[in-house]
Formats: structure tokens, C-alpha cells, sequence
């Protein structure tokens, strides 16, 4: 492509991101005859699955689950060789859909969007890329990621490290070779967390730097059990309706759905609970959140599920002080994201792991041969930084967007961010995101679909009344803001700190990130607004 300025033509649609969200917008767009282009920055399709090639990068809803429903066919031809697919077969599946549904003719890969400015005369966005070419369209859709803005390292010292730097965000396509290299690691999150363990096998020795300890429960991977898989494929539809009106869009527990929990944690006997909780440790995964109806808003109700795992945490680990500095107290359980584990808590019982608890001793800076922590240096190879992502704004944030009146949109998030129904925020005109702030916590390929299809609608109602943009009336966007801030009082996730609330970027406004009023309530309120559209504001045009 040539370096010297281009104009593109006049589009009906731009999607930003080739992920599960934007793969599935530039679905429907094509399937609703919109003149429609897609920019992507990485060289491929597949968003977090295409970034995140660390050592144990691996998805921690069942595959059956964390995959599109829209396409029956997709559904049986694809088979999932894990319980929990891995990051080379979920990139695999994400070439598939895009091959399969002839997407890739209209991405531009390696492509990033510089900036997108509303155009009011001409009611259009102009867009421009790192290519230096400028496009028009009615319509921008930021399918831009959840997690997909890392946090970029920043310690006293960094520079002057002559070893080997590694972000897991950012991992390199070539495998990494640790065998006899001293390696650190800053972070225990979720990539910390699956990387550990696998760096731990080849590493000389492995230094762990953590500030925060997480609460974390055996995944319990297998390869894929066909009679199982099969019997869900005989009725996919059954599973998705049972998605459809649970609130987080993930129901499986080996491979069988998860009923909604009907109790409070307080209601059963003691024995009786504990009963249930050793169930769902043995079973696997993610499906604590389905225990008790009061777990995620009872502080009382919350402890006995956060005892539980900490004994748990206990008896995994040998060395008593070790295990200590590894089991969390001064936060809520299910209030920072739980972590679904492979060996996470035995890794630390091999004789070439070495945890540091940063709140003991902080960092005191790099150094060429490693890093001195409480004024202690620790000799390094190579540094790992695990150190997480701006959630959900952060990539929208380094874009230079800019709306009415040329309003920048990282100006009118500072104060904290705004939107409508999770989706769109008054005075930026036919702008609209995936998955983005104010959405709600569900399964991300159930969302992209159900946003995708709801946005389509949107495009295709306001094409066929004539009208040109739509916006959301500021009174609706602030009343669905406080619904989002009252229901996120109603749990205690503000009573933490944790990227729900913003908590892990410096500065950035807190409030909750997420609508955690279960998904039949969003899709209720989004179905609701679609009706006549009276709570935007609709303008141009006849």
C-alpha cells in the first residue's frame, strides 16, 4: 500500500477490531448489504487470541460455550479438541469464521485507526488510519476489546535492564526458550497466573513478584469428551436458551448446564454448603458464580465462599508462610476476577520458585542484571510483565475520537465514563461500541451477537425512516448511568479494588465498569429503548 495520503470511499459502516466482536458485526453488516470495511491492527484475525500467545493462554468458559451460536451449521462442524480450548485452537477457530464467512476481503489488517472526527456538516465520521488514508462513513463500531489495552510497564530503572523483556500481552510468535535462565515475573492476575506454572517447567528458576494475591480454583482441563460434546451438539439450542436467560451467559459444569441458584448461602446448613462447595472444586472452572443468589451482594454470604477457597489454597501448598502471602484477606471473593487454574498453587511447592510478596518489600528499581526489591538485588535473565490491561475504555481512550462540537471522548470520559444501554453516549452521533463500558458481564461471543444484531437494527430502522444519526438524549444516557452505579451499590464489588470499578489504572475516575444486572434484564432494557427509540435523539435526513 503506498505511503502518500488516500481517500477511500464513502462507507455505510467501519468496524475497528477483528476480534470475536468486530468479526461479528462485519457478519452481519454483509449479510445486510451495508458498504462495510473492518481495521485491524494485528496480522491476523482473532483479537486476545491473536495477541495473547503466552505459555497457558487459555479461555476459562467452556469451549462449547465460548463460541458463536448464530450459524447451527458452525456449531456441529466445529470440534473442540479441550474442555477448556487453548489459544493456538481458539485462533484456529476465529481463521475458521473468518475463511468460512469470506471476511478477510473486507479487513485491512496491520492496520490501526489514528483517529475518527464527527463531521457535522456532512453528518458523516471521517477516519483516519496509520497508513495515512482517510475514510467516510456513517457508521463507526468500536469492536475494540475488552482487554486489549495493556498496561505498559513502568518502573524506576526499566531501561537500564540489558536481559531479555517479555509482556504477555504482547507475546512474540516464536516460542520462548527459558531453559537455564533466571526469570521474573511481576503480576498474579489472570496471565500470571496460567503462565507460571509452564514457565516454572523449563525455567533454571522462576522469581514470582506479586502484589496482590488472587482467589483461584482448579480449572480442571481435559481433552474434549465426545460423548459429552456430542450430546450438547444434538441440542445446541437448549444450551443457548439456557445462556440466553442466565446472567453471566456461561451454564456448563462438564458439559452439563448449570441450574440458576435459587438460595441464599445463608439458608443452608453448614455441612450442606460446604457439600456444594467441594462439588463445584472437583468439577471445575467458573461455576462458583452459579453457588448462592446473595454471593456477589452479602458480605456474610460472600466469606463462606472466600474461606472456602482459602483452606483450599492452604492445603495445596506445602511451605505454611508461602501459602499465607498466597491467600488473599483484604478483599471480597468473586470482587476481582476469579482465575481458573492449572497447578497455579503447586507450582510454588518446586525448589526452583521463589515468591516475593511486594507489599513485604516494593520494588526499588532495574537494574542491568535484575531488580532490587526491599534492598535485596535478585540476579534476572529475563523479565516477564503480566501487569494487566486498561479494561474496557482503555483502547477507545487512545484513539483520538472526537464528536459534536469536536468533543474528544477520552476528554469526556475523565470524569468517568458514560453510555447508553452499553453501547453509545450522547454527542457522538452513530458511534457505537462492543462489549464496551456499560455492557454487561457475560460471555463475550454471545454479547458481540446479540449487540451486533441489536446495532443492525438500529442502522437499519433509521436507513428506512430516512434519517441520517441517532444519539442518545442525554437524560437517558445519565439515568442508565445511575442504574448501572445503583445496581454495581447493590453488590460489593465498590467495596474492593479491582478493574471493575478502574481501580488498576492511576487516575482513572472510579466507577463500575460493567452492568451487572444480569443479561435477560440488559437485553429487557435494550429491547425496550429499540421500540420507538424515543429515549435518542434522531436527526438528518427527511
Amino acid at each position: 500500500m503506498s505511503s502518500s495520503h488516500s481517500t477511500g470511499g464513502r462507507l455505510d459502516l467501519i468496524v475497528v477490531g477483528a476480534g470475536f466482536s468486530g468479526m461479528y458485526m462485519l457478519h452481519q453488516a454483509k449479510c445486510s448489504g451495508l458498504s462495510v470495511k473492518c481495521f485491524e491492527a494485528g496480522s491476523d484475525v482473532g483479537g486476545t487470541w491473536y495477541w495473547n500467545r503466552y505459555p497457558g493462554a487459555r479461555v476459562d468458559i467452556e469451549s462449547l460455550e465460548y463460541s458463536y451460536s448464530f450459524s447451527e451449521e458452525l456449531q456441529q462442524e466445529w470440534n473442540w479438541t479441550e474442555r477448556y480450548a487453548g489459544q493456538p485452537e481458539l485462533l484456529k477457530y476465529s481463521q475458521h469464521v473468518a475463511d468460512r464467512f469470506n471476511l478477510r476481503e473486507d479487513i485491512s489488517f496491520d492496520t490501526r485507526i489514528v483517529s475518527a472526527i464527527f463531521d457535522e456538516e456532512t453528518l458523516c465520521w471521517v477516519v483516519r488510519t496509520n497508513r495515512n488514508e482517510t475514510f467516510t462513513t456513517q457508521f463507526c463500531v468500536f469492536a475494540t476489546g475488552l482487554l486489549s489495552a495493556p498496561i505498559e510497564p513502568n518502573f524506576d530503572g526499566l531501561t537500564e535492564f540489558k536481559g531479555e523483556q517479555y509482556l504477555t500481552s504482547r507475546w512474540p510468535h516464536d516460542e520462548v526458550d527459558f531453559s537455564g535462565k533466571r526469570v521474573g515475573i511481576i503480576g498474579t492476575g489472570s496471565s500470571g497466573i496460567q503462565a507460571i506454572p509452564r514457565i516454572a517447567q523449563t525455567a533454571e528458576h522462576l522469581t514470582v513478584f506479586q502484589r496482590t494475591p488472587a482467589y483461584t480454583v482448579p480449572l480442571r482441563n481435559c481433552s474434549s469428551q465426545t460423548k459429552l460434546h456430542q450430546e450438547v451438539k444434538n441440542n445446541y439450542a437448549a444450551l443457548r436458551s439456557a445462556e440466553a436467560n442466565s446472567f453471566a451467559g456461561f451454564t456448563l459444569v462438564n458439559s452439563q448446564v448449570e441450574p440458576v441458584p435459587t438460595q441464599s448461602a445463608l439458608e443452608v446448613p453448614p455441612d450442606e454448603r460446604l457439600r456444594e462447595y467441594e462439588t463445584r472444586w472437583q468439577s471445575g472452572g467458573l461455576c462458583f458464580y452459579y453457588t448462592y443468589t446473595d454471593i456477589l451482594t452479602s458480605e456474610s454470604a460472600n466469606e463462606t465462599l472466600g474461606e472456602f477457597i482459602r483452606s483450599k489454597t492452604r492445603e495445596r501448598i506445602r511451605d505454611p508462610e508461602v501459602a499465607e502471602k498466597l491467600v488473599p484477606t483484604d478483599y471480597h471473593i468473586l470482587t476481582r476476577r476469579l482465575s481458573a487454574d492449572t497447578d497455579y498453587c503447586e507450582t510454588y511447592n518446586r525448589e526452583n520458585v521463589t515468591l516475593v510478596d511486594l507489599r513485604e518489600k516494593p520494588i526499588d528499581g532495574f537494574y542491568e542484571n535484575g531488580i532490587s526489591v526491599g534492598g535485596q538485588m535478585i540476579d534476572l535473565d529475563v523479565i516477564i510483565f503480566a501487569t494487566g490491561f486498561d479494561v474496557m475504555t482503555g483502547a477507545m481512550d487512545r484513539i483520538d475520537i472526537r464528536g459534536r462540537g469536536n468533543q474528544s471522548l477520552k476528554k469526556r470520559w475523565e470524569t468517568g465514563h458514560t453510555s447508553y444501554l452499553g453501547m453509545m453516549t450522547e454527542g457522538f452521533p452513530n458511534l457505537l461500541w462492543m462489549n464496551g463500558p456499560g455492557s454487561p458481564f457475560y460471555n463475550p461471543l454471545l454479547q458481540a451477537e446479540y449487540q451486533g444484531q441489536w446495532i443492525s437494527r438500529l442502522i437499519s430502522t433509521l436507513k428506512t425512516n430516512g434519517k441520517k444519526c441517532i444519539e442518545p438524549l442525554l437524560e437517558s444516557e445519565a439515568a442508565w448511568v445511575k442504574l448501572n452505579d445503583d445496581i454495581g451499590a447493590m453488590t460489593l464489588f465498590p467495596k474492593s479494588n479491582n478493574y471493575y470499578m478502574g481501580d488498576n489504572i492511576p487516575g482513572k475516575p472510579r466507577r463500575i465498569l460493567f452492568y451487572f444486572g444480569g443479561f435477560p434484564s440488559y437485553r429487557e432494557q435494550c429491547e425496550s429503548a429499540a421500540v420507538d427509540y424515543s429515549g435518542f435523539r434522531v436527526f438528518g435526513g427527511v
